[in-house]
């Protein structure tokens, strides 16, 4: 049997959207995430901005789509926001006739590129969707344990100013990397980003500065951002020395951003990795950080008529 999938765009997406959300606070909840930051990153998805279309086949629902172009620093750029079919009627090509439909509508209002967020391995859907970054999280219920050795201190006012230039060459590295971003693009992001969430240096409120050392000399440092969302210590970066990699002090510099997390009252730590970074990939996941969001992104053609 032949099945052809139709789709029709929503006039009342209320349903759609209640079962959106369920379905997303359940992901977030299970990779970490309290109720209350489950809720704030409903808020940040904006469901309530998608154009959603019902896909049909013979007449019978089978699922949906939500799809939304924005514009990203002057480039218009297409999202699929929710792609889902019932489980009784996948495997019959539904899915990917949605993909291929989003697609084209976001090409057809002049996105160039379009953008998908996950909560679960992309499969082969997305699988040829380029990975663009991951956002991890991890319980932290009680005091962590340092590893033997390695202690982190507050970095000092005259350490900030190599650190932030240095921060900014590996932010600006890995948004080129992940093909995000041309390089004069991530340059700007760069400036941009960093000074709106660093407007007071290394006295911003909220923010936590760390140097990290064993036996006496640096091996590192730490950017931790308390209360990124209710009970979630976001990790802007804890990074090590390249001479001193392949030591186990990976692992430690997490052990140190928990301690802080926890010091600070809060639950749970969140990274961002960027795609293109296995290393980093590998020791979260051995670290126990589970994926909270995958980005994804291709290119698309302009439609010629």
């Amino acid at each position: 049997m032949t099945h052809v999938a139709a789709f029709t765009l929503l006039d009342d997406s209320a349903e759609w959207r209640s079962d959106f959300e369920r379905r997303r606070r359940a992901s977030y909840t299970a990779a970490g995430l309290g109720a209350a930051a489950a809720d704030r990153m409903l808020a940040d998805a904006g469901a309530g901005d998608w154009t959603v279309a019902e896909i049909t086949d013979a007449g019978t629902r089978v699922g949906h789509v939500a799809v939304v172009v924005t514009d990203a620093d002057g480039i218009l750029v297409g999202r699929i926001g929710d792609l889902r079919v019932d489980a009784s009627h996948t495997g019959r090509g539904h899915e990917r006739a949605a993909r291929e439909w989003a697609e084209e509508w976001c090409a057809r209002r002049g996105a160039s590129r379009v953008e998908v967020r996950l909560t679960e391995p992309a499969g082969e859907l997305f699988d040829g969707y380029r990975l663009r970054g991951q956002l991890r999280a991890r319980r932290v219920d009680s005091p962590p344990t340092a590893l033997e050795g390695v202690i982190a201190r507050p970095m000092t006012r005259a350490e900030y100013r190599g650190w932030l230039d240095a921060e900014k060459a590996a932010y600006i590295a890995d948004i080129v990397r992940s093909g995000a971003l041309s390089p004069e693009e991530a340059v700007h992001k760069s400036d941009r980003d960093f000074a709106e969430l660093l407007p007071e240096g290394l006295s911003t409120p909220g923010h936590a500065f760390l140097v990290l050392e064993a036996a006496g000399e640096r091996i590192g440092t730490g950017w931790l951002r308390h209360g990124h969302l209710p009970g979630v210590t976001y990790g802007y970066s804890l990074h090590v020395e390249e001479r001193h990699r392949g030591k186990g002090f990976g692992r430690a510099a997490m052990a140190a951003g928990e301690q802080a997390a926890f010091a600070a009252g809060d639950g749970a730590l969140m990274f961002t990795v960027w795609g293109g970074n296995d290393v980093a990939m590998s020791l979260y996941t051995s670290a126990g950080y589970r994926v909270v969001e995958e980005s994804r992104s291709t290119d698309v053609p302009r439609p010629t008529a």
